[in-house]
């Protein structure tokens, strides 16, 4: 299966497709979508506006994998459904981080 995550020297990137709105904050597993594109699936509860949504989703991966806020940060997607973020940090400690939080979803 493909990874949502590309490893860099000093960091990963990973494909996310939010769901604002969707009741609670929570991971929801890695898909495989329609273009064959890999990406991790989380939900945020707040609204897609003046990107509260993206700073929920940055807070929640942040949380999630352990790490500070500020080693997280949006690539490209501010107002789309399918995002690409940067997370600093050593990318085989981050890419095990990422396995145990999606696994067993």
């Amino acid at each position: 299966m493909n990874t949502p995550w590309q490893a860099f020297p000093d960091h990963l990137r990973l494909s996310v497709r939010l769901t604002p709105n969707g009741g609670r904050d929570a991971i929801d597993g890695l898909e495989t979508g329609s273009d064959g594109e890999a990406y991790l699936k989380a939900r945020v509860s707040v609204a897609p506006e003046k990107g509260k949504a993206n700073k929920a989703l940055l807070a929640l991966l942040a949380k999630s994998l352990g790490l500070s806020k500020s080693s997280l940060s949006l690539l490209s997607g501010d107002t789309a459904r399918k995002k690409i973020l940067r997370i600093e940090g050593e990318p085989e400690d981050l890419i095990v981080r990422l396995c145990a939080i999606t696994e067993g979803r």
